[in-house]
C-alpha cells in the first residue's frame, strides 16, 4: 500500500503529483519527503486528520514553538467532530495557534496554557479562552521533567529525516527537547524546508511516534520596525552604550532589535540569545560577529529559537556557526555570567520611580511573558562588563501617560524587582539604577521622562517622601545627548564631556572632596569645607537657559568618575556669562581645563551669548593662563582683592 493510499487524501493534490512523478522530475521540496515512503518511516506516517484522532479526553499537548508552530495538527485537532473534553493546548510563544471567526475573535475548542502571550493569544487569554503561566521560560524544561505539566501528546515540527536516521528541529528547539523527552506520544510534522540546524538539535527517528508529512512553507517572521523618533533614540542610546567584543541577548521588542542597526562600527561582538531574528544579517554579512571574546561556545552564535525570513534559514542550514541549544541550558544564569560584556536588552511598559519594572502587562491586559528575562539580566549583572538595559518608551503612543509612574498601577504586576534594575533607557536618555537610593532613583527616572510629565513626577515623588519638599529640577528638556564630545587629552585619556544632570550631585561631591584646600578657596573665595545643597544645585541642576553645565566623566556609565566641571550663568541684560571650574587636580595640567573651556565656549556662542566673566584671585595663574586661552579680547581689571577677567568672543 502506497503512502498516499494510507493517509488518505488531505495531501491534496500536491501530495498525489509528489508521489506520482518520477524521481527526476520532483520538486525539491517535495523530494524531501519521499524518504518517508521507506522503511521504517512509512509505517508511522499518518494524515493530519488521523494523528488528532490520537488525542484522547483530558490529555495535556504540548505544541511547538514559534516559526515551529505545527498549525496543521493544530487546524485538524480544532477540526476533529467530536472534540475530546478537557483537553489542554500547552505552549510557549506560537504563531496562529488559534482560528478566528468572522469578526477576528478567537475561536477554539480547547483551552490553552500558555507561558508567553503572544499576538495570537492576547485576544484569547482576555476572553478567558486561555491562561497565561507567569513562569520563566528556562525554568519550563524542569517543569515537564518532574511532572508538573504532565505531558500526554507533543505535537512538534522537524526537517525530513536524513539517511541515517535523524531529523532536525530546525528553527526551535527551545523547550521541545524536554516535551519530546517527557510525552507519552510524539507527533511531527514533517516541513520540507525546515533548516537543519546545528547544535543540539537533532532527534532519533525512534524518538518520534508518528510523522506528518504537510505541503506548507515554514513559517517566515518579518519584523515590523517603526520609523519613529522615539525608536530610532532609544536604539541609539541602547547602541551607544554597547562595546567592543560584548556578547549580546536581544529578543523580540522593536528597540532592542533595532539597536542592532547601530552596531555596524563595532568589532568582535557575540551572540548569546535565547532567540535571534534577521536583525542579526547585517553584522553576520560585515564580520562585525566574530564572537572572538565570548567565554563559552567561542565563535560560535548560541540561541535557542529563531524567528525570520527565508534568508536567516537559509543561513542557518547546516552551518556549524550556530548552535542551537535547549532554553535552560541558553540560559543558565552561570553561564550567561561567564560571558565577556554580556549584554541584555529587556523591552518594558512601564517603570516606578523606585525602579519596579512591568514587562508582561499594562493596565490589567496582558503582553508577552517573563520569557528569560529573569536570567539574562541577572547573568549580565554578573558579567565581567556586561550590561543589564531595560528599555520603554518614555509615554503611551498618544503621549497622555508616563510609562515612568509614581508606582505601577493596578494591574502592573512587577516583573523585574528594583534591585536587579541597573541601566534604564528612554528616548529621553540613560538612567542608571543599580546602588542608587531611592532619592537618586527618583531623580535619574525623572530625568528621562518625558518633558511634559517631568512636573507631576516631582510633585509625586515630594508626596511620596522619595524627594524633599525643596527639591526642585530646573531642566524640564530632553537630555541634550547631541552635545556630548569624547575628547582626547595630552596624557592620552579619552574623557567624556557631557551636559550636567541634576542627578550628578554625588559625583560633583566626590570631585569637591577631592580639591585641596587651596583650589577650594580659589575657586569660591572662602573656606569651603563641604558643599550644601544649594551649592550642589548650583553646579549641575541647571534650567539650560541661562544657567549651563557640563561635565567631565571617565569610566563606564555605571561607574563614572566626574574629574572635571565647568559652568556658565548668563545675564540677559548685558548676555554676558559668569564662568567657572572645578577640575580634579590629578588631571591638572592634561589640558582637561582647556577642552571644558572650549566645549562651553562653542555652546555659548552657539546661544548668542557675546563673552565670558570671571572672578580670579592674583595668586591663581593656572586660570587666568586658561583665560587667556579663550579669546584675543580679554581685558583684566583689579577689583579689591581679585581681578575681573572679561572675554569677549569677537
Amino acid at each position: 500500500m502506497s503512502l498516499l493510499s494510507r493517509i488518505g487524501t488531505p495531501l491534496t493534490q500536491w501530495a498525489k503529483q509528489v508521489f506520482d512523478t518520477t524521481p527526476a522530475a520532483v520538486p525539491p521540496r517535495a523530494a524531501a519527503l519521499q524518504v518517508l515512503e521507506n522503511e521504517p518511516y512509512a509505517s508511522k506516517c499518518l494524515s493530519a486528520e488521523q494523528a488528532a484522532e490520537l488525542v484522547k479526553p483530558g490529555n495535556k499537548v504540548f505544541v511547538g514553538t514559534a516559526c515551529a508552530t505545527p498549525r496543521t495538527l493544530i487546524r485538524a485537532l480544532e477540526a476533529v467532530r467530536f472534540p475530546p473534553p478537557d483537553v489542554e493546548l500547552i505552549h510557549f510563544l506560537t504563531t496562529d495557534s488559534i482560528a478566528r471567526d468572522a469578526q477576528g475573535a478567537p475561536v477554539t475548542q480547547y483551552r490553552h496554557q500558555c507561558f508567553f502571550v503572544g499576538m495570537d493569544m492576547r485576544e484569547a487569554v482576555k476572553r478567558g479562552q486561555a491562561e497565561y503561566l507567569p513562569v520563566s521560560i528556562a525554568a519550563v524544561p524542569e517543569l515537564f521533567n518532574i511532572g508538573r505539566f504532565p505531558l500526554d501528546v507533543a505535537f512538534i515540527q522537524v526537517s525530513p529525516p536524513d539517511r541515517f536516521g535523524y531529523v532536525s528541529l530546525g528553527v526551535s528547539v527551545d523547550v521541545v527537547v524536554a516535551a519530546v523527552q517527557n510525552a507519552r506520544l510524539v507527533i511531527a510534522e514533517v516541513v520540507p524546508d525546515m533548516p537543519w540546524t546545528m547544535g543540539y538539535s537533532t532527534l532519533h527517528e525512534s524518538q518520534i511516534h508518528h510523522f506528518v508529512p504537510v505541503d506548507t512553507p515554514l513559517i517566515e517572521y518579518t519584523h515590523t520596525v517603526s520609523e519613529t523618533q522615539v525608536v530610532e533614540r532609544i536604539a541609539r542610546y541602547i547602541a551607544g552604550i554597547i562595546e567592543d567584543g560584548s556578547t549580546l541577548q536581544i529578543g523580540l521588542g522593536r528597540y532592542p532589535n533595532e539597536a542592532l542597526r547601530y552596531l555596524t562600527d563595532r568589532k568582535d561582538l557575540g551572540i548569546h540569545s535565547d532567540v535571534i531574528t534577521d536583525a542579526i544579517l547585517p553584522l553576520l554579512e560585515r564580520g562585525i560577529l566574530t564572537g572572538k571574546h565570548k567565554t563559552s561556545d567561542k565563535g560560535k552564535i548560541v540561541t535557542s529559537f529563531a524567528m525570520g525570513s527565508r534568508q536567516l534559514y537559509e543561513v542557518l542550514d547546516r552551518n556549524p556557526l550556530f548552535s542551537f541549544q535547549p532554553m535552560d541550558m541558553v540560559c543558565a544564569v552561570g553561564t550567561i555570567a561567564s560571558q565577556h560584556k554580556m549584554v541584555s536588552v529587556t523591552q518594558a511598559f512601564a517603570i516606578d520611580l523606585t525602579g519596579q519594572v512591568c514587562a508582561d502587562q499594562f493596565e490589567g491586559e496582558f503582553y508577552s511573558g517573563i520569557a528569560a528575562q529573569e536570567e539574562f539580566l541577572r547573568g549580565a549583572s554578573r558579567s565581567p562588563g556586561g550590561k543589564p538595559i531595560i528599555c520603554l518608551a518614555s509615554t503611551t503612543d498618544d503621549g497622555k501617560q508616563s510609562r515612568i509612574r509614581p508606582m505601577l498601577k493596578a494591574g502592573e504586576g512587577v516583573t523585574v524587582p528594583r534591585s536587579d534594575v541597573h541601566f534604564v533607557i528612554t528616548e529621553y536618555g540613560v538612567a542608571y539604577l543599580f546602588g542608587k537610593s531611592l532619592r537618586e532613583r527618583a531623580i535619574a527616572l525623572i530625568q528621562i521622562a518625558h518633558p511634559d510629565h517631568r512636573q507631576g513626577l516631582l510633585d509625586e515623588a515630594k508626596q511620596l517622601g522619595y524627594l524633599s519638599p525643596t527639591h526642585t529640577l530646573k531642566n524640564m528638556r530632553a537630555y541634550p545627548v547631541e552635545d556630548e564630545r569624547t575628547v582626547q587629552l595630552k596624557n592620552g585619556q579619552t574623557v567624556m564631556l557631557r551636559p550636567a544632570r541634576a542627578s550628578d550631585g554625588n559625583g560633583i561631591r566626590q570631585l569637591f572632596f577631592g580639591l585641596p584646600a587651596a583650589d577650594v578657596y580659589t575657586r569660591f573665595f572662602r573656606t569651603v569645607h563641604a558643599l550644601s545643597a544649594d551649592d550642589v544645585e548650583r553646579l549641575c541642576n541647571h534650567n539650560y537657559e541661562n544657567e549651563v553645565g557640563f561635565v567631565a566623566v571617565v569610566g563606564p556609565r555605571e561607574q563614572e568618575e566626574i574629574i572635571g566641571q565647568a559652568c556658565y550663568f548668563s545675564n540677559p541684560s548685558t548676555n554676558l556669562a559668569d564662568v567657572a571650574y572645578l577640575i580634579n587636580p590629578q588631571w591638572q595640567s592634561t589640558g582637561l581645563g582647556s577642552a571644558l573651556q572650549q566645549r562651553i565656549l562653542e555652546h555659548a556662542q552657539a546661544r548668542g551669548v557675546r563673552g565670558f566673566i570671571a572672578d580670579i584671585l592674583p595668586g591663581n595663574t593656572k586660570m587666568i593662563a586658561l583665560a587667556k586661552k579663550a579669546t584675543d579680547h580679554i581685558t583684566v581689571e583689579k577689583e579689591d582683592d581679585s581681578l575681573h577677567v572679561t572675554m569677549m568672543f569677537e
